[in-house]
């Protein structure tokens, strides 16, 4: 009890009055040991953020974000977690997020810039996941994930993700190396580390499998999101689909873990009333966006200012 009261004294001396988080008395942010706010936190501590927001009656929101001022504006919108990956810089340049499973370099060390130089720096309270492509046979992922976790991200994701990749070169791709089984040694990994687990599945045998990894979040993906300048028109999975799908992987996390955290993401799931639909029919706690809330968020309203400009009223004379 000495002890107890001693932490906590020493605690609120060095927070400027902020008590102690407890389970009983959780900060809205627990802060890192070194500056006192934001980023890195503990495994259990994103844990016990995410159940917060379950527990105020909001569904949890996570961003990709490919550059700092996405990530600055998404982190001021409210947004629970922010997931850097390789493909938000191929975004956020004008192309299409599929780039960042294709071989147009590093997909780690993009994860790795963006956050070191744009996002962490910008960044000043919630938490920030990187993205790691656990198949890359040049990284010795054990070296890699405290590599991660040295810069300061919370947690880890696993995109590239060869999950969303079907048909004959996914079967290449499991005979030649580089499975999906890498990604799930990579999530027991990252788990073991103390590091906060958010992954993408297609199926759910792959749910069960990261469940069975430790994953703490499972996100149910469902393939690349339709609209926009560089969104899908015709490659995409129906409402049906996506419904039934996204229920079949939380069932079968659950089964394995019941406290997983359970999200949607992809396909014809794009709007804010997207969400709300999906949300309605399934037991999902909540959505990954990325193309839709930093992508869509830039196209159309840079459009719109850019003729409100040009239509300003003007005379020379």
């Amino acid at each position: 009890m000495i002890v107890d009261c001693t932490l906590q004294l020493f605690y609120t001396i060095a927070n400027n009055g902020k008590p102690l988080p407890t389970t009983a008395n959780p900060l809205t942010a627990m802060p890192n040991p070194w500056t006192g706010i934001g980023n890195p936190y503990t495994r259990l501590e994103v844990v016990d953020r995410l159940k917060a927001t379950l527990a105020k009656g909001q569904p949890i929101i996570a961003a990709g974000a490919g550059t700092g001022i996405s990530a600055k504006f998404i982190e001021k919108g409210g947004a629970d977690l922010i997931i850097i990956y390789n493909s938000g810089r191929f975004r956020m340049s004008g192309h299409g997020s599929t780039c960042g499973l294709m071989a147009y370099g590093d997909a780690n060390a993009v994860a790795m810039e963006i956050g070191e130089y744009e996002v962490l720096p910008t960044v000043k309270e919630i938490p920030v996941i990187c993205g790691v492509h656990a198949t890359d046979p040049r990284r010795r992922m054990w070296h890699w994930l405290g590599k991660v976790k040295d810069m300061g991200f919370s947690g880890v994701n696993n995109f590239p993700t060869h999950t969303i990749v079907d048909g004959h070169f996914r079967q290449v791709l499991e005979e030649t190396g580089m499975s999906v089984q890498k990604e799930f040694e990579m999530v027991g990994l990252a788990h073991r580390m103390d590091l906060f687990n958010i992954v993408y599945v297609a199926t759910p045998e792959e749910a069960i499998e990261m469940a069975k990894q430790g994953a703490d979040a499972i996100i149910a993906h469902v393939g690349t999101t339709v609209g926009g300048s560089i969104g899908v028109t015709n490659a995409v999975v129906s409402w049906d689909h996506t419904i039934k799908v996204t229920q079949d992987i939380i069932d079968a996390a659950k089964s394995v873990k019941p406290d997983v955290f359970t999200l949607t993401h992809g396909g014809p799931i794009n709007t804010p009333k997207d969400v709300e639909l999906i949300l309605s029919k399934t037991t999902a706690d909540g959505f990954v966006g990325a193309s839709s809330l930093e992508r869509m968020g830039v196209e159309d309203s840079l459009t719109q200012l850019t003729r409100e400009f040009k239509g300003v009223n003007w005379s020379r004379g």
